[in-house]
């Protein structure tokens, strides 16, 4: 199949899933390095990934409603691609779609299709069930012809970024960075139970830093993390950008977190991860290269909330329930910690 000269790709959000377009960004340029790439992405995540070389962004702001679909549709006019890549299946991303001028406009099965995703394109992935969402995102070059068979990132990191995680996390003292907060609140941990992991790390030895964003739930959850702490830990949060934090990921052997966007950002910069799995399935939606660190409750969370296995629940369902992050013991977190400081150091 000859390149084709023009593709778009639609990701918007979030900061986890835009992770997992980067791969696919790769593996189209390593097939194709002449085909024009545009990338229509989110207002935050092009902060994340908006230097990635060979591609043009269009950046769409969400919280501008009709005006941001507008803003999309003005800086595409004139242009119309070879293919369409749509792989955003909510309603907003569906409309905004329609701006875009392609031939081939590929989207999701069936299965995994909603809010109208049918109507707006005319070509679709190989339907799969049993896929890590970076997988799945992968599959989107297939229908042109290629076959992701490498997974790499190599998302640039300004010297700016670097030499600001090197002023927080001096010399090779070993640091377990903790990212405490989920947009979904529902996969939070308990303040006392991070705490409790955390002064076992500092007492043995281990540098701990706590990190997160501006808002004020990632404040909140922050101080109420500090205030049961026996030993203090390193608090930035708020203080860092998405480049300093991934500055920060290269640094650190180990990350812990529920299943979050820094997850997948650490992911992509080689540190490990101390993932908290019930409400998600690691699975699916883990740390794609390794997850023996992750503390899955997944499928007792399907039994105790669902009444059957998780193995009888549709692929990719979410266990959101109150009180599903629970059935995380501190006792199973502070012992994948031990196994993954064996490991790595």
């Amino acid at each position: 199949m000859p390149a084709p000269a023009s593709i778009c790709l639609l990701r918007t959000s979030a900061i986890g899933d835009v992770t997992h377009v980067v791969p696919l960004v790769r593996t189209l340029q390593r097939a194709w390095p002449q085909t024009r790439l545009t990338w229509i992405v989110g207002k935050l995540e092009r902060r994340l990934v908006g230097d990635l070389p060979g591609v043009d962004f269009v950046t769409f702001d969400k919280t501008a409603g009709w005006a941001g679909m507008r803003a999309v549709r003005d800086a595409l006019r004139g242009q119309s691609f070879d293919a369409l890549l749509q792989m955003q299946v909510a309603m907003r991303s569906n409309l905004l779609s329609l701006g875009i001028k392609a031939r081939r406009r590929i989207g999701y099965d069936p299965a995994r299709a909603k809010d109208l995703h049918g109507l707006v394109i005319n070509e679709r992935i190989p339907a799969r069930t049993g896929e890590h969402v970076l997988d799945a995102i992968g599959s989107f070059c297939e229908p042109l012809g290629l076959k992701q068979t490498q997974v790499s990132w190599d998302i640039p990191i300004p010297e700016e970024a670097h030499a600001w995680a090197a002023e927080q996390l001096p010399g090779d003292t070993p640091t377990l960075l903790v990212s405490p907060t989920s947009s979904h609140t529902l996969r939070n941990w308990r303040p006392e139970r991070y705490a409790a992991v955390m002064d076992h790390a500092a007492q043995r030895g281990w540098r701990v830093a706590l990190i997160g964003g501006p808002s004020q739930d990632e404040r909140s959850m922050a101080d109420a993390i500090l205030a049961v702490c026996r030993h203090a830990p390193l608090d930035l949060t708020g203080k860092d950008t998405l480049k300093r934090l991934l500055a920060m990921l290269s640094r650190a052997p180990l990350l812990l977190t529920p299943d979050s966007g820094p997850m997948h950002m650490a992911n992509a910069v080689g540190c490990k991860v101390l993932g908290l799995h019930a409400a998600s399935n690691p699975d699916r939606s883990g740390p794609y290269s390794d997850r023996r660190w992750c503390v899955n409750k997944y499928d007792q969370a399907s039994r105790k909330y669902l009444g059957k296995p998780a193995n009888e629940i549709p692929w990719g369902s979410k266990i959101e329930k109150p009180g599903v992050m629970d059935l995380i013991e501190v006792n199973e977190v502070i012992e994948r910690f031990e196994a993954a400081s064996a490991a790595i150091l």
